[in-house]
């Protein structure tokens, strides 16, 4: 992220007097925990203070994904857009890396109990009733390296787009894992292994999970509104190592980055 002196500033990829949307670099909460004492920086208070006005979280991240995080500037439209995340209005897209190689696409209609996120306590499931969770898929590339994990002489690895259909607490990272396919850099839900061979053959020490694009009918006008949060960093750095960006729509990478069409 660009820095202001000694105050970081995150990337705005839209903003009106309605609703402010930023690219959440990987590792950044989305507000304060007591589970995470120690940190200082938080998305919700460097948004405020980046911007000098109140904002509302209207959805959240995992603090490992990167991507699209929007907010509201007044507590009405973030009551509209909360409404419109719950009622799945709002589509959303993101990009993981996976072990394996999972079918060219599918739908992962897998129920999951509630569980704890990064701003409550550690645990397991939080209610007995399992709810509905369906997960889209499409593969978009794939890889075979030439390293051994566990038992087998080279691994394998896919590039993915994923369409949450609901908004359960991490499913994207447990229906994953449910198919035998874990996101890369996921230490709850992956594999520790895979997760050691990204960090010490490819330099690649983040979760392999970002938002890339929101859709959605603005809360006040009416007007359909897309944002999208190109890769960047260590992810954008990993797609273009294993040949991959061609396979990505051009606004889902920074100006410069070849693509299929050049």
């Amino acid at each position: 992220m660009p820095a202001s002196g000694d105050r970081a500033m995150l990337p705005i990829l839209f903003r009106d007097e309605h609703l402010v949307a930023i690219d959440k670099p990987a590792g950044l909460l989305v507000h304060r925990t007591a589970l995470d004492a120690h940190e200082r920086r938080f998305a919700l208070q460097m948004l405020r203070d980046q911007l000098g006005c109140h904002v509302y979280a209207i959805h959240r991240l995992d603090r490992g994904t990167s991507g699209v995080l929007l907010f509201a500037l007044s507590s009405e439209v973030a009551r509209v857009m909360s409404r419109m995340f719950e009622q799945r209005r709002v589509d959303k897209r993101y990009l993981a890396v996976v072990r394996g190689h999972p079918p060219l696409q599918g739908e992962i209609d897998h129920p999951l109990r509630r569980c704890f996120g990064d701003d409550e306590a550690d645990g397991e499931a939080a209610t007995p009733t399992a709810q509905q969770a369906i997960t889209r898929y499409r593969q978009l590339a794939t890889i075979e390296l030439p390293y051994a994990v566990d038992p087998y002489p080279r691994s394998r690895y896919a590039l993915l787009e994923l369409t949450p259909l609901s908004g359960r607490r991490h499913q994207l990272r447990r229906h994953l894992k449910h198919i035998a396919h874990p996101i890369i850099g996921d230490t709850t839900y992956g594999k520790s292994a895979h997760n050691r061979l990204f960090r010490s053959r490819l330099g690649c020490q983040r979760m392999l999970l970002a938002c890339t694009e929101l859709r959605f009918a603005h809360p006040v006008s009416g007007l359909p509104l897309t944002v999208v949060a190109p890769l960047a960093g260590e992810f954008l750095r990993l797609v273009e190592r294993l040949q991959w960006a061609a396979t990505l729509p051009p606004e889902w990478l920074p100006a410069g980055v070849a693509t299929a069409d050049g």
